[in-house]
Formats: structure tokens, sequence, C-alpha cells
């Protein structure tokens, strides 16, 4: 497994001078990953563990490392990130350096063999394992509780585990498990918690969030799920993450319709543009279906802004599919798109097919897509200038304050600049803005008063 060679360590890692236990947590990889780091966070200093997340201090004796298996690039950063804190172990700085998430999950055999100056190795569902390498316990009382590890005002929230779908390209379910559900009640208490708290924006993440409901109450749940967390005081914004788009619960538009509450933001991840490809795919859909399916949405739903991503250069993606995904893309007109390049993974059915597109046509195939959906873009927002929207302000940046409208999610949408010049805003509140100018991926704004 070539992604384990040795590589050189990007970090240079500082001398501790403290003498007790201090537990630093390492986060890479998605949202998912930061929320289970964040339940670990909470559980160890529950039970009276001094533990930090990224703490930035060169005082940590002991590390966790939360790791990403996703594709080669997040398996290698991962890698290095092990290598790292094993070499600051080797000279003295670390004590214990534990690994735990995807990537041990999947490789943690291999992991054990080449890396065996590693403490410990832990898979995604393996929490009550490392609680007890501190002789500590799982605390019930904790659940629904989460200390954030970035500004209170929004919380992602994981709605459920796993993943049940046949996706040729993923591994998820290989690393995660099986699709499990969090049962509705458990989630409102969750939301309670985090609204006394000051959080006002939940973002709904799962591996599949349409599937949520199915294991445990027989149906697909997610509207309700997503009423009865509208109903919770203090929660002014909700936002869907990670819907699958095969079998998608319409009810779930007519509840952002109803609920005001409810941002109209959808991501749903249709992966291509291309019915030959979304078989080899096996995503259980055609482009016809996917369409039909856009349509439908912004027919009830008009003012929705849709984010979903794509991946070039599949098994199976010649010049003709990649057509049908450049015209899926400039038909569809997208609010908001990600493009991947495909990663060829072990133990995925893909696997199985001839990975033949070299990496430099797919990245040149994900960048003519990017550009197209530049444009698209950059003809939305122009059609936002001198229309006023309701912006939670996320934080300063040199002369700005930085903000999202309901359209935008946290790190991979636009963003709304103002001059902090000019307006002051509180990080965490709302302000109403009115758009003076707009790029591609950036609104300008004043402050209405």
């Amino acid at each position: 497994m070539s992604t384990f060679a040795a590589s050189k360590c990007r970090k240079t890692v500082k001398a501790r001078t403290l003498k007790k236990d201090k537990v630093n947590i390492v986060t890479m990889g998605c949202s998912k990953n930061l929320v289970d780091s964040e339940v670990l966070l909470t559980q160890l200093r529950g039970n009276g563990i001094n533990a930090s997340h990224e703490s930035g201090t060169d005082d940590n004796n002991i590390i966790i490392i939360n790791t990403c298996g996703f594709i080669d690039n997040a398996k290698q950063e991962s890698i290095d990130t092990i290598l790292q804190y094993v070499e600051a172990k080797e000279q003295g700085l670390v004590d214990k350096v534990y690994v735990t998430g995807c990537l041990s999950q999947r490789y943690k055999d291999d992991l054990e063999k080449e890396i065996p100056q590693v403490d410990a190795f832990f898979g995604t569902r393996d929490l009550p394992a490392i609680l007890k390498k501190f002789k500590a316990d799982y605390k019930h009382e904790l659940v629904g509780e989460r200390l954030l590890t970035h500004s209170s005002h929004y919380a992602y929230m994981k709605i459920s585990e796993g993943c049940d779908r046949p996706c040729s390209f993923c591994a998820i379910p290989i690393m995660r498990g099986g699709h499990i559900s969090r049962p509705i009640e458990e989630l409102v208490k969750e939301a309670q918690h985090k609204a006394a708290g000051g959080t006002k924006e939940l973002l709904l993440i799962a591996q599949d969030s349409t599937y949520y409901g199915l294991d445990i109450y027989k149906k697909r749940n997610l509207a309700e799920l997503m009423r009865r967390l509208s109903d919770v005081e203090g929660i002014d914004w909700i936002r869907l993450h990670y819907a699958y788009p095969t079998g998608f619960p319409m009810e779930v538009i007519e509840v952002m319709k109803e609920r005001d509450n409810i941002c109209n933001y959808l991501d749903i991840p249709l992966q291509h543009g291309s019915t030959d490809v979304l078989t080899a795919m096996r995503r259980g859909t055609t482009r016809e279906k996917q369409e039909n399916l856009i349509h439908s949405i912004r027919d009830v739903l008009p003012d929705i802004a849709i984010r979903t991503t794509l991946i070039a250069g599949h098994p199976g993606e010649g010049e003709k599919e990649y057509q049908e995904m450049v015209d899926f893309v400039e038909r569809m007109k997208f609010e908001r798109l990600g493009v991947f390049t495909y990663s060829h993974e072990e133990s995925t059915h893909a696997y199985t097919m001839e990975d033949v597109i070299p990496q430099e046509v797919k990245q040149e195939r994900a960048n003519h897509l990017m550009e197209i959906q530049e444009q698209i873009s950059y003809d939305l927002n122009q059609e936002k200038i001198g229309k006023t929207f309701k912006v939670l302000i996320d934080k300063k940046e040199g002369g700005h304050f930085v903000g999202r409208t309901e359209y935008d999610s946290v790190e991979v949408d636009n963003e709304v600049l103002i001059d902090a010049s000019k307006h002051y805003c509180r990080v965490g509140d709302f302000v109403n803005v009115k758009v003076t100018d707009a790029t591609e991926f950036d609104l300008y704004a004043t402050v209405e008063e």
C-alpha cells in the first residue's frame, strides 16, 4: 500500500514544558469527523481529563489523531500527521500517540505493522475503548451535550452514522459501517442544549441524510425530524447537508417551504450528469431522473440554493460522457457546485474497473467544469446587487466582517463581506445587509440601519 510510504514531517513540534498529562485532539477530514472529535473532547473533559482540540501549544503530552481515509490526498495528509507526532514521541516531546477515525478503521492492520510507534489504533465507533485508555467511562448523561471547537453560533449535528448505499467509488461503508439513525428525541435534546449555549444555526450532516429513520422508524423520517428541530426555541437556521438523490423525500422541501427557520438550501451530491456513468457508479438513478428531481424541487421552492458535487474521471467516463456532464451543469445552473477528481480506492466496487484516465485529464475536466460554474455563479450573484439579505456574521477577517446568507453553508459556499471601517458587526449576530457589488463567489454589502 504505497500510501504508507515514509514521508518527511511538515511541521515542527516544540519541546513541552508541562509535566502533568494534557491531551490534544487533532482532526483531519470532514465535518463528521469534527463532530466525533467534539464528542470525544466532551467525554474526556467530563471525566476530569485536561483535553483540548488543536490547541496550538507545545505542552500536550498525549496526542489523539482523528484521521481521514476518504481519498489519496486525505490519506497522505493523515499519515504525514501521524508520522509528525511519532517523530515527536521518539524525541521525547510527547509520551503517547493514539490514532482513530476513518484511516485507522480502514487500514488498522497495515498501520500497526508500518507505524508500530503508535500506542494504539481505534476505529470509527471505538469511543468507549479510547476512554478506557484514560481510565475513563462513557458518560451517558453527556449525550446531547458537545463542546464546540469553533464559534458557538453554529453547530454541526450528525443525525446518523454509516451508510447502506452501494456507490462504486465510495469507501465510507467500509470505514463507517452500516446506516444507524439517532433517535429524534436525542437530537431534539442536543438542539435544545445547543440553543441554550447560544447556537443559532444547526447544520444537519450524515453520510446519507435522506435515509434517516428507515432503520428505527421503518420509514424515511427526515421531514419529521426537521419539524421537531424547527420547534426548538432559539434555533434561527437549520441547514440540510448530504441528501442522497435516489428516493429523495419531497416532503422535506414542503417542510422547508412552511418553516421560516429552515434554510432554503439543499446539499444534494449528484456525482455525474451521464446516465451511463451513473449506472457504473451504482447510484440507482439516471440523468433524466436527477433533472426531474431538481425541477420538482425548484417548482415547489423556487427560492432555493442547491449545492451539489460531481466527480470527474470515473471509470467509463469517455469524452461523450464528460460532455454530457458539461451539458448537465450548463442546463441545471446549480447555485453551488464542487468538483472532485476520481480517486481509485481499494476495496470499492470501482477498484475492479480500469482507472485509465490520466490524472491530468481528470484535473483538466474538473477545472473546466468549475470555470463553467464560475460564470453561472457570477451571473446569479450579479442578480443580488441592490437586494437586501439577512446575514449571519461568522468572523472578522482583515478589513471585513464576513457573514453568510441562508443560501450559503460554512466554509464551502459564498461569503458576504462588510467593510469593517464603515460598519461594526458582532460575530454570531444576524444583520440585514444590502448587496452593493458581487464577484463569482463573494458578495459585498452595507449594513441596513
